[in-house]
């Protein structure tokens, strides 16, 4: 867009190489000047005369950006990043499932165990063990889920955005 830039960064705002995750950032006049009587809120979002949009991305070799996750959702497990979103779209591809939220809950082992949360469709029947063994076919070990709840529905705010935090809060 005109007027707008945007990088992507580490946590010292340094830009990051091709292919790694780091935070999306904007500058531009356009931006607005702060959030309704919340100058905390601001100030940490405007950090370092960039406004820090929460989402994690990737940079590819065209110069391309692709949202990776939210960066609040990313999980640390056993020294790890796992980016939720990933995880979610593999559980995803198995037909039984209609929903899922992918979530870190606290483990003395992986620091946050990689857990998910999943609504399966109505008539079909799915098990903790499909799932993990699915996974962990398709993806690194430190990103296969180590714990698998199920649900009747999974929380979401009146726009129906889901509420990962009242997951969290409550199977921690």
């Amino acid at each position: 867009m005109r007027n707008v830039e945007t990088r992507v960064v580490n946590d010292a705002m340094q830009d990051v190489a091709v292919g790694e995750v780091g935070e999306i950032v904007h500058r531009s006049p356009h931006l607005m000047l702060g959030y309704f009587h919340d100058d905390e809120r601001t100030k940490a979002s405007f950090e370092g005369d960039w406004f820090h949009s929460g989402d994690l991305g990737m940079i590819d070799d065209e110069g391309y950006i692709s949202v990776v996750d939210r960066k609040k959702d990313m999980i640390k497990s056993g020294g790890e990043n796992v980016a939720s979103r990933e995880v979610e779209e593999m559980i995803y591809r198995l037909p039984q499932v209609s929903e899922v939220a992918v979530i870190g809950l606290p483990d003395p082992k992986w620091v946050e165990a990689v857990t998910a949360v999943i609504v399966v469709k109505a008539g079909q029947t799915l098990d903790e063990s499909a799932v993990i063994a699915h996974c962990a076919q398709h993806m690194a070990g430190f990103k296969t889920p180590k714990r698998v709840v199920f649900t009747d529905t999974l929380p979401k705010n009146p726009s129906g955005k889901l509420l990962k935090r009242d997951l969290r809060l409550r199977y921690a």
